[in-house]
């Protein structure tokens, strides 16, 4: 164990290497309702990042709200030359900040710093399972792109033996809340959905599906999750009994991203027993879903 997995105050994936920028935006699109996607262009996060990493993004020359928001990273497009030049986000309009980027154009500025986080662990699966509720298939599109060889993140860029099926577990509370179901299928994932009021997919819970989906596997699998708590809870308790790895993405509130204001923290169980307060933002915000005390 290192120094800075014991110390207190320390982290493993603090913000020394992040970058700082007011980019463009370039894209703007709506996927649903309240549902959103925005690139812009910066060059420094695109080539860097990997699945699983989130960045900070803030209105500039506004103090109203005064704090950024965490953003997963959607994914990155590259130029002609095969160099990653932008990045995308999704979000949900629901406050003040998110009032304003969903009214943003292509041309107005953003600032944004990052990449921030730990990102998803590289790990074996033959089947990659994603299980998404609400807003959580964020963080997945890049993260099934790099295990089907789509994709390459990271610099230097992170390998892994390519999946031989990939799974996606997507609920929603009603059809015009799922969100870039199409760019999972288009990636060649296996998109099984899931709605509280049975308008498209499986009427029920998505961990019901996630439950059908670990009956038919015979392969060597792995689950990440990221959505509501009480959904990723259910699915670690699922991933126990199957004994399939399981990876949680967090989405605790965070104010600073950088593990200055220790208002993100979640319970994380301790190997020498008991649990201590650890920052999503640079500790995780992706987790050993048993080390979690949900």
């Amino acid at each position: 164990m290192s120094v800075s997995d014991c110390h207190p105050v320390r982290a493993r994936f603090y913000a020394d290497q992040a970058v700082q920028r007011t980019v463009p935006i370039t894209r703007h699109q709506r996927l649903a309702p309240d549902i959103f996607r925005i690139g812009v262009r910066c060059p420094e996060i695109a080539a860097r990042f990997v699945p699983g990493q989130f960045i900070m993004v803030r209105l500039p020359g506004r103090d109203d709200p005064l704090l950024g928001r965490p953003m997963a990273i959607y994914d990155s497009l590259k130029d002609a030359s095969g160099n990653a030049r932008e990045i995308d986000f999704v979000f949900l309009r629901i406050g003040k900040a998110t009032q304003w980027l969903a009214r943003a154009a292509p041309g107005q500025s953003l600032t944004i710093w990052g990449p921030l986080g730990n990102g998803f662990p590289v790990r074996h699966a033959e089947h990659l399972i994603m299980v998404a509720g609400g807003i959580g298939q964020t963080p997945l599109l890049p993260l099934a792109k790099q295990y089907l060889h789509h994709g390459q993140y990271g610099a230097p860029v992170k390998k892994v033996t390519r999946a031989q099926r990939i799974t996606l577990c997507y609920g929603a509370r009603t059809r015009d809340l799922l969100a870039g179901v199409n760019d999972f299928v288009t990636a060649g994932v296996d998109v099984r959905l899931a709605t509280d009021d049975g308008s498209r997919g499986h009427h029920g819970l998505v961990t019901e599906v996630l439950d059908n989906v670990l009956g038919e596997t015979t392969a060597a699998s792995r689950i990440v999750c990221c959505g509501p708590e009480a959904m990723m809870a259910a699915a670690a308790r699922l991933a126990a009994r199957a004994g399939v790895a399981c990876d949680v993405s967090l989405e605790t509130p965070m104010a600073c991203g950088i593990g200055i204001c220790f208002s993100c923290v979640a319970r994380v169980k301790q190997p020498e027993g008991g649990w201590d307060y650890k920052r999503t933002c640079v500790d995780g915000p992706v987790f050993d879903a048993a080390q979690i005390v949900w």
